[in-house]
């Protein structure tokens, strides 16, 4: 699959695919957008101090980067499962840009991340642990184990399947009661699903260039 590095509009970096037209993140600002969706609405929403999170696409490692950092600011200890089907090149990564935004320290950390095997637990700080699965989502099969789903797959405009209504169960399924998913996408066909699915919906104001986004309860 043919991607392109692409600048976005906080100066972080993100990826194109042209035969999707296709961004793993919003072009608004990659760096902004998962901050304000996964870690503000997300973590520091639900707030406990042991987590466990699912998360739907690993992609540049951005989110799960973003947690880390998190975790640490925090003391909280987070469990982060991650899922991804196509990894990204060594090339790609090293034009991932997101640890010149941090503390240079961090950047080995970053690296860690991508440098971890794949299959296994690797406690990457004492706070942060990451499992992360080389699989399409269709292998996700937990039951009541996660306490957020970070939902950050590619637009439903460009891949249907990864929300329809069996894929998003197999999330519902794997969080505990009262877990939350978040995520960008707030399309109609998308929040029929997630409410026939089982979820109670709720719109929060987006990041910057986009107005809305969800936070769905189980």
């Amino acid at each position: 699959m043919h991607r392109e590095i692409v600048i976005t509009e906080d100066g972080s970096n993100t990826l194109y695919i042209p035969e999707l037209n296709e961004h793993y993140h919003s072009i608004h600002g990659a760096i902004q957008e998962s901050t304000h969706i996964f870690i503000k609405a997300g973590i520091e929403y639900y707030g406990q101090n042991n987590i466990r999170i699912l998360e739907a696409g690993f992609g540049t490692g951005l989110n799960a980067f973003l947690a880390l950092l998190e975790a640490r600011e925090s003391q909280r200890k987070v469990m982060f499962h991650t899922f991804e089907k196509y990894p990204l090149t060594p090339q790609e990564i090293g034009c991932m840009n997101y640890t010149d935004y941090f503390d240079p320290a961090d950047t080995l950390l970053f690296q860690q991340l991508h440098d971890a095997p794949w299959g296994e637990d690797v406690p990457i700080t004492s706070y942060f642990t990451l499992h992360k699965h080389e699989a399409d989502f269709e292998e996700v099969n937990f039951h009541e184990y996660f306490d957020i789903v970070f939902f950050d797959a590619f637009a439903p405009d460009v891949q249907p399947r990864l929300w329809s209504e069996n894929m998003l169960t197999k999330f519902y399924t794997a969080l505990k009661p009262e877990g939350i998913l978040t995520t960008y996408c707030v399309k109609g066909t998308v929040k029929q699903a997630l409410r026939k699915v089982g979820f109670n919906l709720k719109r929060l104001p987006g990041p910057p260039g986009k107005r809305e986004m969800l936070r769905a309860v189980k």
